[in-house]
């Protein structure tokens, strides 16, 4: 009899657990980065960042046209050039060509260091406006999808909240508008590095 006790409520609980087991726990995916970018803060940060490395940006393409002007120069006249001054030249064009890479890292630096305080910044307000809708909604578990090495290899777009959430996020932080067009999603400013431009080489002496 009393071994009849200890079975009975081992079925219930054995019944429990499987009741559990094939409950649907609430799953979603989010693009964090994309979620950020197209909220009216993130698309106001952006648009005054790109306007704040405009000018820097002007200055590397200026660099990046007189290089291509002093190769320009180089091609035209090999042929007429002494040796003498075909070398001089192609110094010109490496020393350019040094100082462009130098001043497009340290501008590419500067420029990533911006963005990371403003994803930084903003992420944590997407988080809390994230954290919120997911406990009201009864998800279990929300995967970013931003980084392109994420385990996720599927996902249907019916469990991606990233438009909700964005949505959220400007209702609760009202009165921003971007001061540009929006960037396309996933976008960011950036500074392009530019290829280095080397002269041909110098011909041989004639003996």
């Amino acid at each position: 009899m009393k071994k009849n006790f200890v079975v009975f409520p081992a079925l219930v609980l054995g019944m429990a657990a499987m009741a559990y087991a094939q409950t649907p726990a609430k799953v979603a995916i989010i693009h964090v980065q994309n979620a950020i970018l197209q909220t009216k803060d993130g698309q106001k940060a952006a648009a005054e960042l790109q306007g704040r490395f405009a000018p820097k940006k002007a200055d590397l393409d200026k660099k990046q046209a007189d290089i291509a002007a002093l190769q320009d120069t180089f091609r035209k006249g090999s042929a007429t050039m002494s040796e003498e001054a075909k070398a001089k030249l192609t110094r010109d064009i490496d020393a350019n060509n040094k100082s462009l890479q130098r001043d497009t890292e340290d501008a590419q630096a500067d420029l990533d260091a911006e963005q990371g305080k403003i994803m930084q910044e903003l992420g944590n307000k997407v988080m809390a406006v994230l954290e919120k809708f997911a406990t009201a909604n009864g998800y279990a578990l929300v995967l970013d999808v931003s980084n392109p090495q994420t385990p996720v290899l599927w996902a249907s777009q019916t469990i991606d909240i990233t438009t909700d959430i964005v949505k959220l996020y400007d209702q609760a932080n009202p009165g921003t508008a971007p001061t540009a067009a929006k960037p396309p999603a996933g976008a960011a400013p950036a500074i392009a590095r530019p290829a280095t431009q080397t002269p041909p080489p110098l011909a041989p002496k004639k003996k």
